[in-house]
């Protein structure tokens, strides 16, 4: 599978680790943890824990990683990961919602994006970090064209913005995103406004500009990525036009999964699943327009996640079907990733890192 080792380097400072989620289901050995080699990229898995079903979606705050549980009753995870192996602490969490694709941290609270029950769960954290039982949950309404994808919502993805603020909730199922406005007292979101963007695209993730000023919404059931403005003073996600992130002609069949924009905001990465690869588009210096440069092999089958490293320096892609994790260096003047190694992951769905 290609590089697994750790090479130690003295001019490369700094722990990083890494966590890969994957769905137990198919085969995953749950979440894994592996240490990471700054300098090369290449990940040493340490241990693994599978005391729960199907973790698809990992988060991490410190010394704690969050993990989705992405079952029909659907739940939250924490676990210590100061140890070479996930360690859980209490019991799962109950989102009160179906299926969670997506969990991030905003405040104290864990907030999840459950897919087939189209909601967003605001759980409290403890005081220890652990999760406590749901106190909201913010049901979406709506539909799409696609008759066998967007007969009701589908939340995939909730997240905050840069300024803490405002939390967006990306639906599949409305085409649309979700803002709500994040209580300065509570921290706990309220609806505040929705976003709709071209019925039958499938809006699958966001991810913002190093600025705070722009957001680039990944479409799932067309091959196409909305750059939009965003102004923080008022919750306003206006959309600017639409990128392929595959060639015209592609074969396909094409459904992007993810996307990341570089710490310098030059490049935006994007992995396409049935096309297989990853895509470059370079941004213009405000964040305002996105061109496709360049696609490549994502290195497997099926990438359903893709993660910088804290660095910026290495890309990594969680493919799901061919069940590994692939690492790539990025060269520095055309954003390029240049495949470096990768290691067995069975039905990996994610990875973080820090």
């Amino acid at each position: 599978m290609g590089d697994t080792g750790t090479v130690r380097n003295g001019e490369h400072e700094g722990a990083v680790r890494a966590w890969i989620g994957s769905f137990t289901s198919a085969g995953g050995r749950g979440v894994l943890a592996a240490d990471v080699d700054p300098g090369t990229g290449a990940l040493t898995v340490t241990g693994a824990s599978d005391a729960v079903a199907d973790p698809s979606f990992l988060a991490l705050a410190g010394p704690l990683l969050y993990a989705v549980s992405e079952t029909d009753e659907g739940a939250v995870t924490a676990f210590d990961v100061t140890g070479p192996e996930p360690r859980p602490l209490g019991a799962p969490v109950p989102v009160d919602g179906s299926g969670p694709t997506h969990l991030s941290l905003a405040g104290g609270h864990v907030l999840t994006a459950n897919y087939t029950s189209g909601s967003v769960t605001v759980l409290p954290l403890a005081v220890d970090g652990t999760v406590r039982p749901a106190t909201a949950v913010l049901r979406h309404e709506g539909s799409g064209p696609v008759a066998d994808r967007q007969s009701g919502p589908h939340a995939h993805q909730v997240l905050p913005d840069p300024s803490g603020r405002w939390a967006l909730s990306v639906d599949l199922g409305t085409d649309s995103v979700w803002i709500h406005a994040l209580d300065p007292a509570t921290e706990e979101p309220s609806f505040h406004a929705e976003t709709a963007l071209r019925p039958g695209t499938g809006p699958r993730h966001l991810a913002f500009h190093p600025s705070g000023t722009h957001a680039y919404v990944l479409h799932e059931l067309e091959p196409v990525l909305t750059v939009c403005r965003w102004d923080a003073e008022t919750g306003t996600l206006e959309p600017l036009g639409e990128t392929r992130v595959v060639p015209e002609g592609a074969p396909g069949p094409s459904h992007p999964s993810e996307v990341v924009v570089a710490p310098d905001g030059r490049f935006l990465w994007a992995a396409v699943r049935g096309d297989d690869t990853l895509a470059v588009l370079a941004l213009d210096p405000d964040g305002a327009r996105a061109e496709l440069t360049a696609t490549v092999p994502c290195g497997g089958t099926w990438p359903r996640d893709l993660t910088l490293a804290p660095s910026g320096r290495h890309l990594y892609a969680a493919n799901e079907r061919s069940g590994d994790v692939t690492w790539f260096a990025l060269d520095p003047g055309t954003g390029v990733p240049v495949r470096a190694g990768a290691i067995e992951a069975p039905a990996a769905s994610c990875v973080v890192l820090g």
